[in-house]
């Protein structure tokens, strides 16, 4: 990311989605993502990289 609007961005889509609650923090370049099981990791990386960007798991 390049600016915390592209944070804010990222963050403004992944809100849009029923259930989804995220916050994007532009320093670190990390999300917090909380979301109904019914909504997959599949389905909020495809909505992050919409916006452009590239989603990176977490170790599991």
């Amino acid at each position: 990311m390049t600016c915390a609007s592209c944070a804010a961005r990222v963050e403004r889509r992944l809100n849009k989605i029923d259930g989804v609650d995220a916050s994007v923090n532009y320093a670190t370049e990390l999300a917090r993502v909380t979301a109904p099981l019914a909504i997959s990791l599949e389905d909020l990386t495809r909505e992050v990289e919409a916006t452009g960007y590239q989603v990176i798991p977490p170790p599991p």
